[in-house]
């Protein structure tokens, strides 16, 4: 976040004089307190200062780093999930073909016919199945798809800094948001880098 002239001039009144009255700061800036309110909500809510009732401004002496820090473990899965895009493990390389272009993605999840996840077909392992003379519409997506246990996933309540460490670790365009029952686990949602960027976007540009 970067500060105007006017917000680097409160920080520094809070810096050397904290705790210190919104009205007290006014007056060294000869300002009115009503002026000086919206640039005081930013700084709190950045996390620049703390305020406390009857007491005034501090000092939080967090720097851009530890407050960017901050805020990125508050951004969750849940938050920025999409609808995922889920295929049966019987159709064939073709049908997924068709699937992947119609709903314009870049994965396709698999389920069993307990709607239960045991795949993942990347743009990827379609290209390499179309390479060759081979009859699409005879090979079934389970023959070619990433299998359980070798797929990675997240759940809902996980932050999305850890999703975003996890795609760039396996090299990976999308994970499964899932849910755990009894017999395996139910796809929820996805999270791409798409999803990532709007979250990390929003994040920067947030109108505090």
């Amino acid at each position: 976040m970067e500060l105007n002239k006017r917000q680097e001039q409160i920080l520094q009144i809070v810096k050397e004089q904290g705790p210190i009255t919104g009205e007290n700061i006014a007056e060294q800036l000869n300002l009115t307190r009503a002026t000086l309110r919206p640039d005081l909500a930013i700084l709190t809510m950045a996390g620049y200062l703390d305020a406390r009732p009857r007491v005034g401004y501090f000092y939080t002496g967090k720097s851009g780093a530890q407050l960017l820090t901050d805020n990125l473990t508050k951004i969750y899965v849940k938050d920025y999930q999409s609808i995922p895009v889920v295929v049966n493990d019987s159709i064939s390389v073709y049908d997924a073909i068709c699937t992947m272009f119609l709903e314009d993605v870049g994965t396709l999840f698999v389920v069993d016919q307990q709607s239960l996840l045991v795949g993942v077909l990347s743009r990827k392992d379609l290209l390499r199945a179309s390479i060759g003379k081979q009859e699409l519409t005879n090979i079934p997506v389970n023959i070619i798809m990433t299998r359980m246990p070798n797929i990675a996933m997240c759940e809902k309540e996980d932050l999305m800094i850890d999703v975003a460490k996890k795609l760039i670790e396996k090299q990976i365009d999308a994970l499964p948001v899932v849910k755990k029952t009894e017999k395996g686990y139910e796809v929820i949602g996805r999270i791409t880098k798409t999803n990532i960027t709007k979250a990390f976007v929003a994040l920067a540009t947030e109108d505090l």
